[in-house]
């Protein structure tokens, strides 16, 4: 699990069936302080719809994302499971 900012949102006019009706946020990855880690930022399917700049948790358990989409064969891998409140 990691902290991260909701930088955007992405939109797949086109996209495996699996991801029908998710919200897909990119996220950004912080380190300990609470910065950019100065990797790129991630996407991930975000079942809280967390708003843009909102700091949240994700994990990046495909196992588990996978189990979110229902889908054994999605290509999903990163979820977000948390929002952090401050």
């Amino acid at each position: 699990m990691t902290l991260c900012r909701i930088v955007g949102h992405a939109i797949a006019p086109v996209a495996h069936a699996s991801l029908g009706g998710w919200q897909l946020a990119l996220c950004q990855r912080l380190d300990a302080a609470g910065r950019p880690d100065g990797t790129p930022p991630v996407v991930a399917i975000d079942p809280l719809h967390a708003g843009l700049h909102q700091i949240v948790i994700m994990t990046t358990d495909g196992k588990a994302a996978i189990e979110m989409t229902g889908d054994p064969h999605s290509p999903v891998r990163n979820s977000i499971i948390g929002l952090v409140d401050s």
